[in-house]
């Protein structure tokens, strides 16, 4: 009686595991995947929650004991505070998506960087980054700026901007200016009082609302100017109403 055959197993040989290289590559890879994501929902997240603090904020209210700020809505912001920070800080943030190529080109080309930054450029630098001048910083924020651009309107980054923009030692977002230096609400701001809030923006530190300089005062006025042209040739449209 012939025996059955027995059939021969062979094993199967084990994948090569990948190399030290390869592995570097995808842990490289997740990680930039992972920091995509966070930066996509952080933007998503602050379309509809307020920032709740920042790490300039924060890092002011370390040194001082205490910060002074009060969130308001845009609507309850006086329409010509928002024009005026506009003329005063990105005249044509209507017109661009983030990056204001033009005005890069002129500071480029003067050899500064003043008027570069947008309101959006700041917005993000303010919401999302640190202050301070640094390169890493700079490319951060010129990526990051149109991805806000894209998922925020025009008047949510205007609202952000001015509830956390800085206007004296210590005072953070319009409302807390107003009564800092005027006694009233942001709602109640003159055409002049917001012009001189929008004045000392570039330098809060070393500017008032409340007692200006001859020059500054000169600039509050070309403020004024500049609000009321934006609003007469159709460059404030994207966040009036």
């Amino acid at each position: 009686m012939a025996k059955p055959k027995t059939k021969k197993t062979t094993r199967k040989k084990a994948p090569p595991k990948p190399s030290l290289l390869a592995r570097l590559r995808r842990l490289l890879w997740r990680g930039l995947f992972g920091v995509f994501a966070f930066v996509v929902l952080v933007t998503l997240l602050f379309t509809v929650v307020n920032p709740p603090t920042n790490i300039y904020m924060a890092s002011e209210s370390r040194r001082l004991g205490g910060v002074t700020q009060e969130w308001v809505a845009l609507e309850n912001i006086a329409p010509v505070m928002a024009r005026s920070a506009v003329a005063a800080e990105d005249a044509n943030f209507c017109l661009h998506w983030g990056l204001d190529v033009d005005a890069i080109q002129t500071a480029i080309d003067e050899g500064s960087n003043r008027g570069a930054s947008t309101i959006s450029q700041q917005t993000v630098k303010n919401v999302y980054l640190w202050h301070g001048r640094s390169y890493m910083r700079k490319a951060i924020e010129a990526i990051w700026t149109p991805l806000v651009e894209a998922v925020w309107s025009k008047r949510r980054v205007l609202e952000v901007y001015l509830n956390v923009a800085e206007f004296d030692e210590g005072v953070f977002g319009v409302q807390a200016a107003a009564r800092h230096y005027f006694g009233v609400d942001a709602a109640d701001l003159t055409p002049r009082q917001a012009a001189r809030l929008a004045m000392v923006l570039p330098s809060p530190k070393t500017r008032s609302a409340s007692n200006p300089t001859p020059t500054q005062r000169r600039r509050a006025a070309s403020i004024m100017d500049g609000a009321a042209t934006i609003l007469a040739d159709g460059r404030a449209d994207c966040f009036e109403g």
